[in-house]
């Protein structure tokens, strides 16, 4: 039987012996996510012979698990997972599923899960030294902004994100909120909810982030945390959209300050939204990470 319980500050330590080290990229691994959103999913964690485990909760209390990461052999770790789903009385779901492990999956158990692609949340992964140095004719778009974001505010400041700082980028948030449609306003407090709790916990989580000063006030801020060795998630980008270039200029920044150690950039899904995909297809991401619906057939 599977020990799951509601994910703690105290688990980072734990989950990242498991995450650091692998090789799986998907933003879903990211500590500060797997925390900052642990009200919205419900998500328990567990340790299982030399696997961690997750189990959330999805659209209508949905049960639904991640992949188990670890060393080992996989299938006494899935049919455990298999078997604690038949004890709560839901059928077997998993997802965040992406191509790697789809493989060994399917290797595991042939014939026994059917795969559907889930576009939606498909990561985009970039080279950082792409988004930091913006060389070549494709990028030419982006350098534009960037130089007249320059041209415009010769005198802006770039600074980390620090907790001094948070107050003011929660309330950059809030205006840049009311900008938005009432159709996804559960959807952005969702997201200020993640976002607070994040910041409230920035050194815990090992949050690194960054701000664009013009005029002596806040106009944009990110912020991020490790998901593997190689590979740093960007959380979270918000700009004023009354600055041009704003979100540009702090994507620039920021891939700039990342340490140079994480040589992939994961700005995450666009969640299916036709401006956030464009926006993102157009920073020329090094590859889309395949995410996968996973049932039994």
């Amino acid at each position: 039987m599977i020990d799951f319980r509601p994910i703690e500050l105290t688990d980072k330590e734990r989950a990242q012996r498991y995450t650091l080290g692998s090789w799986r990229q998907n933003c879903d691994l990211s500590f500060a996510n797997l925390y900052s959103w642990r009200f919205y999913y419900h998500t328990q964690i567990a340790e299982w012979r030399n696997f961690l485990l997750f189990r959330f909760q999805v659209d209508d209390c949905q049960l639904a698990y991640m992949m188990p990461i670890g060393d080992g052999s996989l299938k006494p770790v899935v049919e455990a997972m298999m078997e604690d789903a038949r004890l709560q009385g839901a059928p077997f779901l998993m997802l965040g599923v992406c191509a790697g492990t789809r493989a060994e999956l399917e290797s595991e158990f042939p014939e026994q899960f059917e795969f559907r692609l889930d576009r939606d949340y498909f990561d985009y992964i970039y080279l950082r030294t792409d988004l930091a140095t913006l060389r070549g004719k494709r990028f030419q778009p982006k350098r534009n902004y960037v130089n007249r974001f320059k041209a415009a505010y010769p005198d802006y400041r770039y600074m980390p994100l620090t907790p001094a700082l948070v107050q003011e980028c929660l309330r950059l948030e809030n205006d840049w909120r009311k900008t938005r449609d009432n159709g996804d306003e559960q959807m952005l407090q969702d997201e200020c909810r993640s976002m607070t709790a994040a910041l409230q916990h920035m050194d815990e989580l090992d949050i690194q982030g960054g701000v664009l000063w013009v005029d002596g006030h806040i106009v944009a801020f990110t912020y991020g945390a490790p998901i593997n060795a190689e590979t740093f998630d960007t959380c979270v980008e918000k700009a004023d959209a009354g600055v041009a270039g704003a979100y540009a200029m702090i994507n620039y920044e920021f891939a700039n300050h990342v340490p140079s150690q994480f040589l992939y950039l994961n700005r995450e899904e666009d969640l299916g939204l036709e401006g956030l995909r464009k926006s993102k297809l157009s920073y020329q991401p090094f590859r889309l990470l395949e995410k996968y619906i996973v049932t039994l057939k």
